[in-house]
């Protein structure tokens, strides 16, 4: 079974420089370059694995949009006519009221 060398006495060439190094002092860099101890740079955190971000798409419990009635009835036994069908015509805080 064959063994590998300890690198106590043995020499590297750096990838980056091309400088001679002891082989016990390199370092191996993300990319896969062996370089000297002294050129070794780490990933930089915007280069690693990003978190899943996502949106909520929906709401848990939706409900329909509600209908509003569009004829209101206004009046009662107060009227002098009694009880009349009325149409509402309305805009934002105004109400009209149109007999027919």
């Amino acid at each position: 079974m064959a063994k590998h060398a300890t690198g106590k006495n043995s020499y590297a060439i750096s990838d980056r420089s091309g400088f001679r190094y002891r082989y016990q002092d390199m370092r191996r860099e993300w990319t896969g370059a062996l370089v000297g101890k002294d050129e070794f740079e780490p990933k930089h955190p915007q280069l690693g694995p990003f978190k899943e971000v996502s949106d909520a798409e929906s709401l848990f419990n939706p409900r329909p949009d509600r209908v509003e009635p569009q004829t209101v009835f206004v009046g009662g036994a107060s009227f002098p006519q009694g009880l009349r069908d009325t149409k509402g015509v309305a805009s934002t805080g105004i109400v009209t009221v149109v007999t027919a």
